[in-house]
Parts: structure tokens; C-alpha cells; sequence
């Protein structure tokens, strides 16, 4: 958990989950979440989510998603003399150039890459940047868009051949992405936003891990019927028990309060925030220091002139020091139209029957499988969310029965994890 989710639980809820998947050795993904320690840090940098999806042999992949989820937040909180967006493209293009070199300078990593979707939530509206297939999604309502175009085969094909439709070519890979962090010097990264924020909003950032298994109005109904820290378990679950094939990361960001959405009707601010004033440069400081002393030297020496041209050096570079100092610096200017085309694609999400049925034949095939495999399993806790989901069912409440079906995946799979880990251990079989 973020140190500062303290800081914002009434206006912010926030969770990330990463999980290794049923078919990889190692988890080659990474999450990161930078909340604003204080009042004055939002305002100046809003709080900052990423999701980066490594690729590469060995630990290479691992490697690449962790350096760009440790380095972009750190690298768009030292770019405080940048507008928040210069700042976060500067802090990706310099994550592309470490994981770069790092690629370049060992043969084990060479030509590792990483996806990368870094959200932030200002006081002007959600800014987006990214590279690769790792998406960014907003639900609003019932509303659920993509945010992040795929740099991938699959949809630089589709935009590259608008009049054909959504049909691509079975032939065509699935997993194949034209961009990436790391196997370049350089790299084009996609900026949308500032979009506006409501209250009520709920982020969903995810590797592919995710996407390729669950749909865009299955992750939304999900969304709509569990808060956060729920909603992160059942979505990794929903995906292991469609086959797990690769890592599943997800962070998903609700906005509950005015200090992070203006209200009802948001849109970005309209006044643009001031730069912090930058510090006093040390070689001007230095500089004054140095002449005041050799003016005063220069006066006991009798040695007047030069004593008197040392003195007005010195009270020139303090000048300087405090026009550094004080001056009020020039405003962020945001651009008049927002960066990107976000949506891509759009959905409705509200929870229906045939939802409620294919979660009710999981959790059958769940119950049918711990019984026949003899899994000790805590029958009273998981049949209590699913007579809940089916009483729902039959009261034709399909929210609440997402919600309770849900709810049951997730302690079926949570048991089913830990008898795993004992048997793995050889203390249980």
C-alpha cells in the first residue's frame, strides 16, 4: 500500500494487484502508485499510477517493467521546473534510455523491452501516457472506455484500414506490439489528456494479462459491483480461471471526492498552476559569498578600489540571487485542445442475466473441481456468497449478483491458492 493512501481514503480508493498467472514461471510484470504526500505535492503533481509488462529471456522482461515502474514516478517528481506533461513524457523517454543501456551493457538483457501505461490524476484532469499494449480504461457510470490506443499489429492494421471493420485476419498474431520501452535509444510515447475527472470516475490500468482473457464490459459489470481493493482479486481470478496463459496486473483508481474531481459537471481547470519557485543556483550563491569576503579583505588591505569593485560584485550576484529567489516565475500554459483522440473504444457495462450465468457456471465448475480434487475448503463462508448471489438472481438484481458471485470466486480461489502453497510445501496432500 502507498505511506500516503491515508492522506486522501476520503476523496481517493486505490488498489493494485500482480499475479504470476497459471502458465509463466515468473512474473514479468510491475505496478507502481505515487500518491501525493501532501496538499501542495497534488496540486503541483496529482498522483501517479503505472503498469508496465515486461518481455525478454531469462529475467529480462522482469528486470525492464521493474526499472520503468521505479523510475517513472521517481523521474516525474524531479521534473518539478516541467509542466505535468513534459514532465511524464520526459519521465518515460528517460526510462527508455536507462532500460536501454542496461539492454546494451549485458548480453542477458539485450534487447529487453517493457510495456508502460502511467496515469495521473491532477487538478487539471487524467493524463495519460503510454507505450505498448498495457491499457488504461475509465468508467463512467456505465460507460467503459479505453483510454490508450494498442501499439500493436492487430490495431495498427485495423487504423491503417479504417473502412475494413474490427475482422482481422486469423493469421494475424494476437501479442505482437510495434512499440516498446528499452529496445531503442528513442522512443515515440502517446500522451492523451487532460480528460476531464468526475467524481464517482473508476480507473482501470492493466497488462494484457488481463484484457486478452476478460472483456471490456465483463472488467466494467466487475467495476460497477465491487470497490477497488475487491474488485483488483476478482478480476485476476476471472482471468486464471479462463486459463491464466500469461502475467495479470491490474491497478484500479476510484475518485470518491471534490479534492480530486471538481464535482458532478468537471472539467480541467481553467487557471494554469505556477511553477514552484526554483531554488537559488549554488554557483550564484557561492559567487556572493566569495566577493563579499574578498571585498572585505581587499578593505582591510587598504587596497580601496578593488575593495569597492568587489563589494558591487557581490551585491550584483545577490541581486541575481534574489530575483531567483523571489521572482514569481512563469505559468504552466496547457494546451487548448487536450493531447490524443482517447476514447478508442467504448462500451456499456451494466450488469445483465447472461453475465450472472456465466458467473454462476464458474463458481459451479469451482465447487465441482474443489470437491472432486478433496480440497479442504471453508463451505460455509463461499456458500453464503453464493445463496446471496443466487436469492439476487432470482430477484432479478443483477448487480448484487455479480457482486455475491464475484465474491464467491474469490474465496473459492483464495482457499484454493493456500491449500496449493501447503501442498507445494509438504505439509499438506
Amino acid at each position: 500500500m502507498d505511506p500516503h493512501a491515508a492522506i486522501w481514503q476520503h476523496c481517493l480508493e486505490s488498489a493494485r494487484l500482480s499475479d504470476i498467472g497459471l502458465r509463466r514461471s515468473n512474473n514479468q510484470d510491475s505496478a507502481a502508485i505515487m500518491l501525493a504526500s501532501s496538499q501542495q505535492k497534488w496540486e503541483e503533481r496529482g498522483h501517479l499510477f503505472v503498469v508496465a509488462d515486461g518481455m525478454g529471456a531469462h529475467a529480462a522482461g522482469e528486470l525492464a517493467s521493474k526499472l520503468a515502474t521505479d523510475n517513472v514516478p521517481l523521474i516525474y517528481a524531479k521534473h518539478v521546473e516541467l509542466p505535468p506533461h513534459e514532465a511524464l513524457l520526459a519521465a518515460v523517454r528517460e526510462a527508455n534510455a536507462q532500460i536501454h543501456s542496461r539492454g546494451t551493457a549485458n548480453d542477458d538483457f539485450r534487447g529487453m523491452g517493457t510495456t508502460v501505461s502511467a496515469l495521473a490524476l491532477l487538478p487539471e484532469g487524467a493524463l495519460v501516457a503510454h507505450v505498448g499494449d498495457s491499457r488504461v480504461y475509465r468508467l463512467r457510470g456505465t460507460r467503459m472506455e479505453q483510454l490508450t490506443f494498442d501499439h500493436s499489429l492487430v490495431w495498427e492494421l485495423r487504423a491503417a484500414r479504417p473502412n475494413v471493420g474490427d475482422d482481422t485476419p486469423f493469421f494475424i498474431p494476437k501479442n505482437i506490439i510495434t512499440r516498446s520501452l528499452g529496445p531503442n535509444p528513442q522512443v515515440q510515447v502517446d500522451l492523451e489528456g487532460p480528460l476531464p475527472i468526475q467524481i464517482g470516475d473508476t480507473y482501470l490500468l492493466c497488462s494484457d494479462g488481463l484484457s486478452g482473457q476478460v472483456s471490456d464490459d465483463e472488467m466494467g459489470k466487475v467495476l460497477l459491483a465491487l470497490p477497488p481493493r475487491e474488485a483488483v482479486q476478482a478480476l485476476v481470478d476471472l482471468a486464471n480461471l479462463r486459463g491464466g496463459p500469461d502475467n495479470i496486473t491490474v491497478i484500479v483508481v476510484r475518485v470518491l471526492g471534490p479534492q480530486v474531481a471538481k464535482g458532478k459537471n468537471a472539467s480541467p481547470a481553467t487557471k494554469p498552476p505556477s511553477r514552484p519557485r526554483k531554488p537559488v543556483h549554488p554557483a550564484v550563491a557561492s559567487a556572493c559569498g566569495v566577493l563579499a569576503l574578498v571585498s572585505a579583505v581587499l578593505a582591510a588591505m587598504q587596497l580601496r578600489i578593488a575593495a569597492m569593485a568587489a563589494l558591487i560584485g557581490a551585491i550584483a550576484a545577490g541581486a541575481i540571487a534574489m530575483f531567483q529567489k523571489f521572482i514569481k516565475t512563469e505559468s504552466f500554459r496547457w494546451p487548448q485542445r487536450p493531447f490524443g483522440r482517447a476514447p478508442y473504444a467504448a462500451c456499456d457495462c451494466v450488469p445483465d442475466a447472461g453475465f450472472v450465468a456465466r458467473l454462476a457456471d464458474l463458481n459451479r465448475q469451482l465447487r465441482e473441481a474443489a470437491s472432486n480434487a478433496h480440497w479442504r475448503i471453508d463451505w460455509d463462508a463461499y456458500c453464503e456468497h453464493e445463496s446471496k448471489a443466487a436469492a439476487a438472481t432470482r430477484a432479478g438484481s443483477h448487480l448484487e449478483a455479480v457482486r455475491e458471485y464475484c465474491r464467491a470466486i474469490s474465496c473459492m480461489m483464495e482457499q484454493l491458492r493456500h491449500q496449493s502453497e501447503l501442498s507445494k510445501g509438504g505439509r499438506y496432500s
